[in-house]
Order: C-alpha cells, then sequence, then structure tokens
C-alpha cells in the first residue's frame, strides 16, 4: 500500500503535497493513463481556483466569513481547530434551514464529514485574491496561536512574539449576514457578486473564466468548445479551449480502449459490447482531418503551466496513440499495437497496482475508469457563472 508522508520542506512544498492529497480524493482525477498534468494545466489556464469538488460559489464568502468571525477569539489552537470544524458543520444544517438541497458539502454526513468545505475552497480562495494569507489552513492555525505571545527578554522587558494577527483576507470582503448558522442560502447579493468579480479581475485578469464572469455570461453547453460566446473569447483562450477539445476527444479513444481490455480480462460480455459500441461512436466522431492538422509543438507550449509539470513519458504516450489513430481507428481497436501502447502505459505508472498485472485490483474494478471525456472542470465554472448571473 502507498501513502504520502509529510516532508518539512517550505510551506510552498507543503501546499503542493496537500494539493496532490486532494486530488487523489477528486471523483474526476482518475488518471489511469498519466494524462492529469495536461488535465489540470489546460483547466487552470481556463479556470483557476476551481476544483471537480466544488459545489456552490458562495463558499467562496461562507469560509472567509467563519473564519473570520474565529479568529476574533484568543483561544487555544486546539480550541480553535474544534470551533472551526463545528461551524462548517453548522453550515450544512443552516444551508438545509435556508431551503437549499443540491451543492450542500455535508448535508448527509454531519459530525462524520471528512473534507470540509474550508478544504474544498482552500486553493481556490488563494487563487482568488480573497484569501491573502499565503500558508496552508493549518499554517494559519499555528499563525493565530502565536499571536500575542509574551516572552521576557534578557533585560528583563516583555517582548511581544507575533502580537498582531496575521492579515488573512481581503479587507474589501463583505460583512457576514447575521444569523449565518442559523440560516443560509447559496444566492449571491448584488455586492457580493461584484466582490468575487472585482477578486478575478484583479488576480487572473487574463483568465477565460474572468472574462466570463466579467461580461455576465452564462451558456448552459455541455462542453466549453460548444459554447454559444466562442468566436467572442480572447485569441488565447479559444486557442486553447481549441486545442483542449481535439486532446480530449483523441485521447478519450485510449481511455475507452483500456476500459475495453479491462472488461475483456474480466470476461464481462455485457461491459465489453458497451464498450465496443462507445469506440464506434468515438471512430465515427471523431475529426481526423483536425487531428491531422493539430500542432502537438504549439499544444505543448499553451499547456505549459507553473503548477504542473508534463513529462516525456507522457508526451510520448499522446504522440504515439496519435500517429496510432491517423493510421486507423479501426486499427486502433482491433490490432495489437494500440491495445500494447495502452496496457504498457498503465502498467509503468501503476507497476504492482497495474490492473492488467494484479487479478486483486482488476477483481475489484466495477466496469469505468476515466472512461468520460475530459472537460476541464467546465461543469464546476458553469455554476460559479449561474450563480455570478442570478446575483441580485
Amino acid at each position: 500500500m502507498s501513502s504520502l508522508a509529510w516532508i518539512d520542506f517550505d510551506e510552498a512544498e507543503r501546499q503542493r503535497a496537500q494539493r496532490i492529497t486532494a486530488l487523489f480524493q477528486e471523483r474526476e482525477t482518475r488518471d489511469e493513463l498519466g494524462l492529469g498534468a495536461i488535465r489540470d494545466s489546460i483547466a487552470d489556464h481556463l479556470f483557476p481556483g476551481t476544483s471537480t469538488i466544488q459545489t456552490r460559489l458562495r463558499y467562496m464568502l461562507f469560509i472567509p466569513w467563519l473564519y473570520r468571525d474565529l479568529e476574533k477569539r484568543d483561544l487555544p489552537e486546539a480550541q480553535l481547530r474544534t470551533q472551526a470544524r463545528d461551524a462548517e458543520i453548522r453550515l450544512a444544517d443552516a444551508l438545509k434551514a435556508g431551503g437549499e438541497s443540491n451543492g450542500i458539502i455535508g448535508r448527509d454526513a454531519g459530525p462524520r464529514l471528512q473534507r470540509l468545505p474550508s478544504s474544498v475552497y482552500w486553493a481556490g480562495l488563494g487563487a482568488w485574491g480573497i484569501r491573502v494569507f499565503p500558508g496552508s489552513l493549518d499554517s494559519l492555525f499555528v499563525a493565530l496561536r502565536r499571536r500575542g505571545r509574551s516572552h521576557v527578554t534578557s533585560s528583563g522587558e516583555e517582548a511581544m512574539a507575533g502580537a498582531q494577527a496575521p492579515t488573512v483576507w481581503n479587507p474589501a470582503l463583505p460583512q457576514m449576514p447575521s444569523g449565518l448558522l442559523e440560516r443560509a442560502v447559496f444566492h449571491l447579493t448584488a455586492e457580493e457578486a461584484q466582490f468575487l468579480i472585482d477578486r478575478l479581475v484583479a488576480s487572473q485578469p487574463n483568465s477565460l473564466l474572468t472574462m466570463l464572469a466579467r461580461e455576465g455570461i452564462d451558456a448552459d453547453c455541455d462542453q466549453i468548445w460548444t459554447h454559444p460566446h466562442l468566436a467572442a473569447f480572447p485569441a488565447a483562450a479559444r486557442r486553447l479551449v481549441q486545442h483542449g477539445e481535439i486532446f480530449s476527444h483523441l485521447m478519450h479513444g485510449a481511455a475507452l480502449l483500456y476500459n475495453l481490455a479491462l472488461s475483456e480480462l474480466r470476461q464481462r460480455d455485457d461491459w465489453i459490447d458497451t464498450y465496443r459500441e462507445r469506440l464506434e461512436a468515438w471512430s465515427d466522431e471523431l475529426d481526423l482531418g483536425a487531428v491531422r492538422a493539430w500542432s502537438l509543438d504549439d499544444f505543448w507550449n499553451v499547456v505549459e503551466h507553473p503548477a504542473h509539470a508534463v513529462r516525456p513519458a507522457a508526451k510520448r504516450f499522446v504522440t504515439e496513440w496519435r500517429e496510432l489513430v491517423l493510421a486507423g481507428t479501426e486499427q486502433v481497436v482491433t490490432s495489437p499495437a494500440g491495445r500494447q501502447l495502452v496496457e504498457e502505459r498503465e502498467r509503468r505508472l501503476k507497476t504492482s497496482q497495474s490492473r492488467y498485472a494484479n487479478h486483486a485490483v482488476r477483481d475489484r474494478w466495477t466496469g469505468a475508469s476515466g472512461a468520460e471525456r475530459l472537460s476541464f472542470r467546465w461543469a464546476q465554472a458553469k455554476s460559479h457563472l449561474r450563480d455570478l448571473a442570478n446575483a441580485k
């Protein structure tokens, strides 16, 4: 069994490790073929501060409100942590009391809740400039513990170590509504929506999310590349969206072939039939002309993101899969070359946990792993944009 151990590097390394830990818990981050860094680079360029486990936008305000209230209390660290957890759990009950039913984090878990809203939104709060404290949530509790702590110097004078509480939130943060933990709703006020838009404009001026938020554009489309305002996107964003569309569609075939191969190993005729049908539909819908004209050199240039390292092996896999597809999509499904490429990639990534090699792991497989097209967190961005557009 593998695990992640904390290593006491600097704060940036600590936060990076926390992001990796969080990714393992997100349902849509199943990365059987090692494409996660590419997927997340595209998503972070287009929709920074989002994650696949975010639900509703007003959590970007709920968390600062609750913690700003807690920060006023001069309590030991352990008590602050307990009260913070209690407040986040009470928030779920307050949302239910306010008539909300969808998007409540911890709606059914209650005190058993494992992923608190603060951990889900902490990175996004920083990316949007709502949180100005640079550290992790754990380091915030430590900083609050140190405030006002005094010691006596060698000269007998009292000196204050960290007498000032750390600045945590943007000073323009709207005031917390009264009775928030008694009754809460997801609906944003006009003032709250403008604050969030202002933070995006200031912190992520070049992102597509900022442009759509600033212009109040709310569109109900399944994929960002089918957006009705695509032609009006900034040139850089439109270029990345077009790259993302080809990459998503092209590599979907590799994911479907992986699931077909496992279905065959499990000897599940129903799953086999499903994936054969899906691969046939994929082949029919794939625009080979667009794939042939696709510039991988340009793709790797625009995808590059400081938070994600795309390894050479991942680039080789994408390149080799593209070459196989251009040789004929029918052959990808029937010939050994495509299956071998996918199997070798998964075995190299998963080693002893490979579903090809490990019977016990394969027997626990439930019939689908990363079998949907990559959407680069458009669903979460679309939800946030709708919340902004519906503000009153």
